[in-house]
């Protein structure tokens, strides 16, 4: 795996992702506002703040760092994202990007919201 301190991901911006995020779920029937829910349980954001965060185009990097607050709960996510299974990672942004990748992809195969949630 390359540097994690410079992976392109860092530096992207999240609205450049974002949209397909939801279309990814979209496709599967699901909604922006379940895209929304799962951001907001994963970083504390309200969708306002995650609005304000696409409309500046914030990196990834920035958006992670400013969160109000990572879910206590995502110790509970695990599993395989991109080759890599997310519970075993130990780059602190990456995981974080990768816990959201996983999320979504929760989302997009048909699991509950409150399973992806982990309530």
């Amino acid at each position: 795996m390359k540097n994690p301190e410079n992976h392109r991901i860092y530096t992207t911006s999240v609205a450049s992702v974002y949209p397909h995020y939801v279309a990814k779920a979209e496709k599967k029937g699901r909604t922006k506002a379940e895209v929304d829910s799962i951001i907001s349980w994963l970083t504390g954001y309200t969708t306002p703040e995650i609005q304000e965060h696409l409309d500046a185009k914030t990196d990834f990097e920035t958006f992670f760092r400013k969160a109000p607050e990572l879910n206590p709960n995502v110790t509970k996510i695990t599993g395989v994202i991109c080759s890599y299974r997310v519970e075993e990672m130990e780059d602190g942004l990456m995981k974080k990007i990768r816990y959201l990748d996983k999320l979504v992809d929760e989302l997009s195969k048909g699991k509950a919201l409150e399973k992806i949630l982990r309530k």
